[in-house]
């Protein structure tokens, strides 16, 4: 997203009340961030190609998008002509510096 990109209209989108006087635009729609979430999960059972994959979440905020991710991933696995062996773990880091 470019600096001067102005975003949408927040009248365009569903907004929690308690959200509405807080927000002023909207950067990313919902709908577009599912898109990527999906094209990275078909771009990560590309490269890994029958390797076993290890995911690990970092907890606390990346949970909704590990989960959405690891979704889509268990559908290209299931639907897909291979099955890919998935070991899914959660770690708790209390500073990131």
């Amino acid at each position: 997203i470019r600096d001067e990109e102005s975003g949408y209209n927040k009248n365009l989108f569903c907004i929690p009340k308690h959200y509405e006087e807080d927000l002023e635009r909207i950067f990313i729609p919902h709908g577009l961030i599912l898109d990527r979430t999906e094209r990275l999960a078909r771009d990560i059972m590309q490269d890994m190609g029958s390797h076993h994959i290890v995911a690990l979440c970092v907890l606390k905020g990346g949970y909704k998008f590990f989960a959405d991710l690891l979704d889509h991933i268990k559908a290209l696995n299931q639907n897909g002509d291979k099955s890919v062996p998935i070991t899914v773990d959660f770690v708790r880091i209390k500073n990131y510096c």
